[in-house]
């Protein structure tokens, strides 16, 4: 498989690359996460409004469970495709080896969460 580079990003401290000719998530999957995403900002809102109307604290950290929990499923979602993606594409080595080092950054990210 040819693959071309075709960009360099940098996220925050974290840099990626994107390949020409490749999707980084399927139409299908990109449409689940964006769905997530604007369930947890119906969720944002709903916290920002019941602190407006001074809601009882149990009631806005429920909501705030529900934020938390959606952007952390996004999280593990992106991280999912993109450790298959890396260790199909980027990771030389045994099977083994690269699960090593696949399981090693996953334990890296968990620990920073």
């Amino acid at each position: 498989m040819s693959r071309r580079l075709t960009g360099d990003y940098r996220l925050a401290t974290r840099s990626f690359n994107v390949i020409e000719g490749e999707e980084y998530l399927s139409p299908e999957s990109q449409k689940a996460l964006v769905n997530r995403l604007s369930k947890a900002e119906g969720h944002l809102r709903a916290v920002r409004n019941m602190i407006l109307e001074q809601r009882c604290a149990d009631e806005v950290l429920h909501q705030v469970a529900a934020v938390k929990a959606a952007v952390s499923q996004v999280a593990a979602t992106i991280l999912e495709y993109e450790m298959k993606s890396c260790v199909r594409d980027c990771m030389q080595g045994s099977d083994d080896t690269r699960l090593e080092r696949a399981l090693k950054s996953l334990n890296t990210i968990l620990k920073q969460t």
